[in-house]
């Protein structure tokens, strides 16, 4: 007879994986609580002045009169093709600008060449204010798509440039030679380590670039748009219409909101581990 058949079965252990699960969900919630606090604040603020009366209607109209404008804008000035043209104009120029300021950063932070042929140049350019160049890229490009996408583009550029330059140069040189040591050399040890170690500062140049793109759109559109959320904030300003402002507004700042959690996504696919790095 087995000695081990007599022996008393270990209880069954509790799971834990629900337990965790469970807390991650209630975490996730009371972040999204706090998160809304703020916007949520500001929109109970303004439903009572403006039904109070405190404010001029023709200053700052009530939530209904800017849902009542934002039904005839939808309706009358097809609001969702202006959107999706100017965010694909947004995206355009910012793709543009984030792959050159990363191409050129990463140039200047591997090589002292790479440094002296476009640091120079590039610290100089970035200190010249984007406005300046409406009225030259209109002599020179004329009033077409291109000189909306280069402004975009080229404002977009210099904070990639920046921080993809400061991520590759901040890497240690020790992990460096430890990886040669190993036979790591060339395209390899940038692709496989230099790079990888450069992800947050890269990341960071990201958010900044779409950020700008967006905020750059709105100088962009004023080169004879057509149409556009551009071309919608220029009739409002003629025409004095508060309402399709604010609107136009509301839709550039959840156009940069979008722009950040779409750099979250993706720093939670290529960095998973900055997730846990926050203390509470």
């Amino acid at each position: 007879m087995n000695a081990f058949a007599s022996l008393p079965l270990p209880e069954a252990l509790p799971l834990v994986e629900p337990a965790v699960q469970q807390q991650r969900g209630l975490s996730g919630r009371l972040s999204l609580a706090r998160r809304a606090i703020g916007p949520l604040s500001i929109v109970a603020a303004w439903v009572i002045a403006t039904t109070a009366g405190w404010v001029d209607p023709s200053i700052l109209p009530s939530p209904p009169a800017l849902a009542e404008g934002f039904g005839q804008l939808w309706t009358e000035q097809n609001l969702p093709g202006q959107i999706a043209l100017s965010l694909g104009r947004a995206l355009g120029g910012g793709a543009i600008g984030a792959v050159l300021g990363l191409s050129l950063g990463v140039a200047a932070g591997l090589s002292r060449i790479g440094e002296e042929l476009f640091d120079a140049s590039l610290q100089m350019l970035r200190t010249v204010p984007f406005l300046a160049l409406v009225p030259l890229f209109i002599v020179w490009f004329g009033i077409g798509e291109f000189p909306k996408l280069l402004l975009i583009a080229l404002a977009t550029m210099f904070p990639m440039y920046l921080n993809a330059y400061a991520g590759v140069r901040n890497v240690d040189r020790k992990v460096i030679e430890a990886m040669r040591s190993f036979g790591l050399n060339g395209y390899r040890l940038v692709g496989e380590v230099v790079l990888p170690l450069a992800l947050p500062q890269i990341f960071t140049g990201l958010r900044f670039s779409l950020g700008v793109s967006v905020l750059v759109l709105i100088a962009a559109e004023q080169i004879n748009a057509s149409a556009g959320l551009g071309y919608l904030l220029n009739n409002a300003q003629t025409y004095q219409q508060v309402d399709v402002i604010l609107i136009c507004i509301g839709i550039y700042a959840l156009l940069g909101l979008g722009a950040d959690l779409i750099v979250r996504a993706l720093e939670r696919v290529f960095m998973p581990w900055r997730a846990n790095i926050a203390v509470r």
